[in-house]
């Protein structure tokens, strides 16, 4: 027959061998999660450091040349963005009504990213970019810009457009037709 310390030892060796082997698990599941799972990438609708872009700035990027053109909608987008290919229908309209007005897409992704995106989506831009969304204060996806050629934004519009501010988008790339028609 046991003795009272025999059974007071084995209940503390079994405990010890369960918590022992739960801190193991505890170390082993943690070790294998952090290796297999990626990074978290910024998203793209996080805020940035800069200041946000606005009507009556003026935009300044080393690669951007606004000079060339009269005017230029600014399509700011991202191949991860759910919001911009839920826009696309909205995009397609703009590439057959943009008239004179440059349509420039910028992409944090790399431009032969952008355009693959672009050509699945069905939407024709004259150009297409890679830029940092922060060097521009553009802190979400979808946003676009009417910028004139000193580079100085006219309009801004930010994420999935109602069917107003969609009107509204069209009748200013509508002006900038009719007022290059009767120059």
């Amino acid at each position: 027959m046991p003795t009272r310390l025999a059974n007071t030892l084995e209940m503390l060796a079994n405990g010890s061998i369960i918590i022992a082997a739960l801190l193991f698990s505890t170390v082993i599941m943690r070790s294998y999660l952090t290796r297999n799972v990626e990074p978290k990438a910024q998203s793209i609708s996080e805020p940035v450091a800069q200041r946000l872009m606005q009507k009556g700035d003026v935009v300044s990027v080393s690669n951007l040349n606004w000079p060339q053109n009269e005017r230029t909608l600014l399509l700011a987008l991202s191949t991860t963005c759910h919001f911009c290919t839920d826009s696309a229908p909205f995009y397609q309209r703009i590439s057959k009504e943009h008239g004179t007005t440059h349509l420039l897409a910028v992409f944090p992704q790399s431009v032969s990213e952008g355009e693959i995106y672009l050509s699945k989506l069905g939407v024709k831009v004259d150009e297409v970019k890679q830029v940092s969304f922060g060097e521009l204060g553009i802190t979400g996806t979808p946003t676009l810009a009417l910028v004139d050629r000193a580079g100085k934004i006219m309009n801004t519009w930010e994420g999935i457009l109602p069917p107003s501010s969609e009107k509204e988008v069209l009748g200013r790339i509508k002006q900038d037709v009719a007022s290059n028609r009767s120059k």
